[in-house]
């Protein structure tokens, strides 16, 4: 994003609009979208044993099922039916993704995966992705390398939708990886 991008978001959130974006821009954000998530937020703490009550052991496609695609979307130029997930993350999936797309269709359009049985890159630790329990949407433009928001370009509006849901954006909460959406606090 450029300065007058980052201003304008900088406004959304509530912080100090002068176009860097730095310690107090990051907290303001974070802020703002905690503060469009329900209470109690449905979804558990990140740490393995809390993941593992909530949604059983990674990698168990026994308790995956196909979501239809609320909204067009396109993996590699094609179009997707379904996308598998976790059976607890469904609808709450499926009405971020319709909002998201209603606010910024091109953001939401390219589908980079939901389910895939593996590590977090780089990690020893389960990736959320093994649960079915996160999505990432324009990866090319939103990579994990990339920070958010002076790289990677996730419309905040998408964030936002996925908070409504109680959901985690990584480009918000961790600075980078803003393609990657997960269903925990």
């Amino acid at each position: 994003m450029n300065t007058e991008q980052i201003i304008e978001l900088q406004k959304a959130v509530g912080t100090v609009p002068d176009g860097f974006w730095g310690q107090k821009s990051i907290a303001a954000c974070k802020k703002h979208l905690r503060s469009l998530m329900p209470d109690p937020n449905p979804w558990p703490a990140t740490g393995e044993g809390y993941l593992k009550q909530f949604y059983g052991k990674a990698c168990d496609e026994d308790r995956l099922i196909s979501l239809p695609a609320p909204v067009p979307m396109y993996y590699e130029g094609t179009k997707i039916k379904t996308i598998r997930c976790h059976k607890l993350v469904a609808d709450s999936l499926g009405r971020a993704l319709t909002a998201a797309y209603e606010a910024a269709p091109n953001a939401v359009a390219i589908y980079d995966g939901c389910y895939n049985c593996r590590n977090v890159a780089g990690s020893n630790s389960v990736s959320l992705h093994a649960r079915g329990a996160a999505i990432d949407l324009d990866a090319a433009s939103n990579g994990s390398r990339e920070h958010w928001p002076t790289s990677a370009d996730m419309p905040l509006v998408v964030m936002e939708a996925f908070a409504r849901e109680g959901w985690l954006s990584g480009g918000a909460f961790w600075g980078r990886d803003a393609m990657h959406f997960q269903a925990t606090r």
